[in-house]
């Protein structure tokens, strides 16, 4: 029944559908309006559930894939071309969708955390309207990039994603919102420029295919996902032969690093961490939620996506180096954590050390690291984002989150306390909740290629258990400041969505094969080019 409806198309342009209507809602039906966003938030988080159901992960999800012509440029002859037998040279932009087990479990966080995201924004306080419209076409770009399978398409996306994350850190954030929101822009926007540069690199040399048409053979240059794929595993590929197309070694090595640097920037990768530290702590809650829970994990797809399955070669090249800065993302972010005294910047720091176990389960080249990383990252977006739904809560409760002038907080609010320690645990990777399946799978990958390295992370690991328990010990424990006397617990509309995380969060942690089984056969392509490039 899906497979005969545009159902990727549906889950990625709802909400722009969404945003759209809500242009025409008059700007003091706040009610309307937030009743509308949260239809359009909902609705591609049902299609996407649905699309769960339906995904067959043997086919790769083939029979959800789209595509559509958006415009055909011709090009100039040239001479060096003119062995190919092709008569006329053409520039295709074509919008292509399709979904696998590498993406399938992202658009499922992505429409997860948007949702409880949408729940939390009930915090917010001023210009609704254009908050949700906002909210919306950043709900877009970040569908669109997890389902794009053209290079031109996931770039579109991708830029989607940073005017509206802009907008919304530096018009609803706290006191140094702006700095924090030019910070962002900056950063991204560096990350995004490389990005083109090494797609460029990509789509002029190995973006081609020849068609039969009417008038005589056709060459085209796209930036079709599955034709770069093809290009670059052929070895007899114009791609990889001496000629006017040809990618050498050192052009590809240095794709590869462009990417690096890139998707990096968004994980973010240490040294390129800075820019995030002042979101994290500046942005409102609900915006974190979605800057924590999604937005980073775009990073570690892209990684993921174009470095295992169109530079196999440079990623084996690279996987030492990635372990190693991997290893330094886990202990430096678990150090600093340790020291802070904001809650909102220790989770920051706590976020570079989880993505840090991203980057080992990608090192380590096998199908169990890669479905290591994508289970960590699936199980950090849930869990950073219930923790920053907590902050958000006692934001507005005590006006603070240094945890030096909270305490006590689990006599005059139990369940928010309890939801919070709960969080905690999860974070710190205690078995039975989702955040143990992603390290040990991410580790286990890594651990017959670099024992040592994993032997450090995991002692990394350790200084977790001291960060947490210190800040929701030190937060929910001792005795109740006075200011704080006549405190209330969550209101319905809040503690739905912290149900909701925590028993996903519960439900990942003693049912892993939920999101496992999706993933299988995800990776095939990739595990094979690995193999090839070991065998070289």
């Amino acid at each position: 029944m899906l497979d005969d409806l545009p159902i990727l198309s549906m889950i990625a342009f709802l909400p722009l559908v969404g945003a759209l209507v809500l242009l025409l809602v008059p700007q003091g039906r706040a009610r309307l309006i937030r009743g509308m966003a949260l239809a359009f938030t909902f609705a591609p988080l049902l299609a996407a559930v649905a699309l769960y159901i339906a995904y067959e992960p043997l086919l790769g999800g083939e029979a959800f894939a789209e595509k559509l012509t958006w415009l055909s440029v011709p090009l100039n002859m040239e001479a060096g071309l003119s062995a190919n037998g092709a008569t006329s040279y053409r520039l295709l932009f074509d919008y292509r969708m399709g979904v696998d087990g590498i993406s399938l479990p992202l658009v499922l966080l992505t429409g997860v955390v948007a949702s409880m995201a949408a729940l939390a924004s009930v915090q917010i306080r001023k210009r609704w309207k254009l908050y949700y419209v906002l909210f919306l076409l950043l709900q877009t770009g970040m569908y669109g990039v997890f389902l794009a399978r053209d290079l031109t398409v996931f770039f579109i996306f991708f830029e989607m994603t940073l005017i509206p994350m802009f907008f919304l850190i530096g018009i609803w954030g706290y006191f140094s919102r702006e700095n924090a929101a030019k910070r962002f822009l900056v950063y991204n926007g560096l990350g995004s420029a490389v990005m083109l540069l090494a797609f460029l690199m990509l789509i002029a040399t190995a973006g081609f295919s020849i068609e039969q048409t009417a008038s005589g053979a056709a060459l085209s240059f796209s930036g079709s996902y599955d034709v770069l794929a093809a290009n670059l595993a052929d070895p007899n590929a114009a791609a990889n032969l001496n000629g006017s197309m040809f990618l050498s070694d050192s052009l590809k090595g240095a794709a590869f690093a462009l990417l690096v640097v890139a998707f990096g920037i968004k994980l973010p990768l240490f040294p390129f961490h800075t820019w995030m530290l002042k979101v994290h702590t500046e942005a409102a809650p609900p915006v974190v939620m979605i800057h924590s829970g999604i937005l980073l994990k775009m990073g570690a797809y892209g990684l993921l996506r174009f470095g295992a399955f169109l530079l196999p070669d440079q990623l084996r090249a690279w996987a030492p180096a990635l372990a190693a800065l991997g290893v330094v993302n886990i202990v430096y972010g678990a150090v600093l954590a340790c020291v802070q005294k904001e809650f909102k910047l220790m989770l920051a720091y706590s976020s570079i050390s989880h993505m840090g176990i991203v980057l080992l389960g990608i090192a380590a080249l096998n199908e169990t690291g890669f479905e290591g990383a994508i289970y960590q990252s699936v199980s950090h977006g849930l869990i950073s984002a219930l923790l920053f739904l907590i902050v958000g809560t006692l934001y507005e409760r005590t006006g603070t989150t240094r945890i030096d002038e909270l305490g006590g907080l689990a006599s005059a609010l139990p369940f928010t306390s309890g939801i919070l320690l709960t969080a905690g645990l999860a974070s710190l990777g205690l078995p039975g909740l989702s955040g143990f399946v992603g390290e040990f799978l991410s580790f286990l990958g890594l651990f017959d290629s670099y024992p040592w390295l994993v032997a450090v992370g995991v002692l990394g690991l350790l200084f977790s258990a001291v960060y947490v328990l210190r800040g929701v010990l030190g937060m929910t424990y001792g005795a109740l400041p006075d200011r704080f006397a006549g405190l209330r617990d969550v209101r319905f509309v809040e503690a739905l969505p912290m149900i909701a995380l925590t028993a996903l969060i519960v439900l990942l942690g003693v049912y892993p094969s939920l999101l496992t089984d999706a993933m299988a056969h995800g990776f095939d392509g990739a595990l094979k080019l690995l193999q090839s490039a070991a065998g070289r």
